[in-house]
């Protein structure tokens, strides 16, 4: 079982492909990581302040917890037609997303982890983003960073030179 990370970004979307020529007919779990509104606020500088009786946070984590739902589908779609055996999955994240990931890749078993890398070139494509770098170093199973196509074609275009 692989578990692929998925946010609906195009680079997400082009590490599912490369995951479906690795790994052709495989199983894979397709993972979106939301976050719950009291997360969000908490990070916030002044925290919940004067917004607390104002906003219904059980009605939003609703709608973002249906948005993931949605979102983990799409990956699953995309990664069935890529010729994986596909299903969708969500986890809200409590700590963080790295914390998230790792649970999940327990929960169900998996034996790698993948995910694409951030769109970055030039001097920021030498650093990983700081999800992948914490799976990177805090995971315990096999975990396969997939460039972005456009950091791939830059790299390509420097190696060429």
């Amino acid at each position: 079982m692989i578990l692929i990370c998925y946010d609906g970004s195009p680079d997400a979307k082009a590490a599912i492909e490369s995951c479906a020529e690795l790994f052709k007919g495989q199983r894979a779990t397709v993972l979106t990581v939301w976050e719950p509104f009291i997360e969000i606020v908490t990070r916030a500088y002044a925290g919940y302040g004067p917004v607390a009786g104002m906003v219904d946070h059980e009605e939003i984590d609703k709608v973002t917890r249906e948005q993931a739902r949605q979102r983990a589908e799409e990956g699953a779609s995309h990664a069935r037609a890529a010729g994986l055996e596909a299903e969708p999955r969500t986890s809200a994240q409590q700590t963080s997303v790295v914390d998230a990931i790792l649970n999940e890749a327990d929960a169900i078993g998996a034996s790698a982890i993948l995910m694409g890398s951030r769109g970055l070139t030039g001097l920021k494509s030498l650093f990983l983003g700081s999800v992948s770098s914490g799976v990177i170093h805090r995971a315990d199973r096999t975990v396969i960073v997939v460039p972005s196509p456009e950091v791939a074609s830059a790299r390509r275009g420097e190696r060429s030179r």
